[in-house]
């Protein structure tokens, strides 16, 4: 069993950095995420891992700071809140058009515009669909828990150099601020410039070594053929994370009736929800979508097979409820999908979602079949 330590879900983002061989952040503070940086700046990792730390003069700084870096072969990340990530977006499309693995983590604030500083999940969109412009995705991993805050940093790493794309944890205020017992990592020792070249190949600038020709990293591409041969290649990318990298939690699903669908703070809440739905007699589960990107389509299809319906439980006006209906009509299901969330900072309360399950599934629950539309 590694150490355990009772932290604060941004601090744990920053100690499992060091911890994983993060070579570097860069960074620019807003709430609710600003202890990311506070507690690097702390733990001065620079003197224990060679970790480089910096705040940057802007988030637009920060992000072109990631690019630079991570086209040398390097682990960097950066981490911001809503409108922070919003200001990253031209950079974080650039890393994604030159193929580089970063990591990103949003802590997510209420919005739009600077809104408020507590908890929102209003950012799904802006994550899943591609925040930036191009035809380009991040790889997005949604933690429901501090432990999970630590361990889909190492994750994230992974799964971004496996692709060559940026990978985002996306969490929200409640969980970057909320404090947890958590096992952390061993250490991992940084990586040396040969380690970085046997691993990545060619695509590493790591200056110019005899062995191999000159390198240019970057996403600009004049001729159109080429560029939409680019673009080809990344959507079979996207197709194999689709394939290979789902990941999901199904809580009390093989018998229900009633599947509610949520991620981070919300799913803690759902889970609460079930406990006290199943005790009044309702048939009814959760699934946890862990990956945002690629989303857990199939398990939702095998569901829509038997479910009556599906509530998609949101800190949102109702964004992934799209992708939830969108995921049952490809399966041929009439199973009916609805939403339910509060906005603005309000985290919803079990009870309440289970009032919205009873008054948005009253026909379903009165007559006990799935209702044709």
């Amino acid at each position: 069993m590694g150490e355990v330590r009772l932290m604060k879900g941004n601090e744990v983002l920053a100690e499992a950095a060091i911890r994983c061989g993060c070579d570097g952040y860069f960074g620019y503070p807003i709430t609710p995420q600003s202890e990311v940086m506070e507690t690097l700046m702390a733990r001065q990792p620079w003197n224990e891992t060679g970790m480089v730390v910096l705040q940057a003069e802007s988030e637009v700084a920060s992000i072109n700071m990631v690019y630079g870096a991570a086209g040398s072969g390097k682990k960097v990340m950066t981490s911001s809140s809503s409108p922070g990530v919003s200001l990253m977006a031209e950079g974080i499309s650039y890393i994604a058009g030159a193929e580089l693995p970063c990591l990103l983590v949003n802590v997510q604030r209420g919005g739009p515009g600077l809104g408020t500083i507590q908890p929102s999940q209003a950012d799904y969109f802006q994550s899943v669909k591609g925040g930036g412009h191009g035809d380009y995705k991040l790889i997005v991993l949604a933690p429901s828990s501090v432990q999970e805050m630590n361990d889909f940093v190492n994750l994230g790493f992974e799964l971004a150099f496996k692709y060559r794309n940026p990978a985002m944890i996306l969490a929200d205020g409640a969980i970057g601020q909320m404090m947890e017992k958590v096992e952390l990592a061993d250490f991992k020792p940084r990586r040396t410039n040969e380690e970085i070249e046997a691993e990545c190949g060619d695509w590493a600038t790591l200056g110019k070594p005899k062995s191999r020709k000159k390198n240019i990293v970057t996403s600009l591409e004049m001729d159109s053929d080429i560029m939409e041969a680019n673009n080809l290649r990344f959507q079979e990318k996207y197709k194999k994370l689709e394939e290979e990298e789902v990941r999901y939690e199904a809580i009390q699903c093989d018998d229900a009736d009633f599947v509610l669908v949520a991620f981070g703070t919300s799913s803690r809440v759902c889970q609460k929800a079930v406990e006290i739905a199943r005790a009044k007699g309702l048939k009814v589960g959760l699934l946890r979508p862990i990956t945002l990107y690629p989303f857990p389509k199939k398990i939702i299809k095998e569901l829509a097979r038997k479910a009556q319906g599906f509530l998609s439980v949101e800190m949102s006006a109702g964004q992934m409820v799209e992708d939830i209906k969108l995921s049952v009509y490809e399966a041929g299901s009439n199973a009916r999908v609805d939403y339910f969330g509060r906005m603005g900072g309000i985290i919803p309360s079990p009870n309440e979602v289970v009032e919205a399950l009873e008054d948005k599934f009253s026909w379903e629950l009165s007559y006990g079949v799935k209702r044709s539309y």
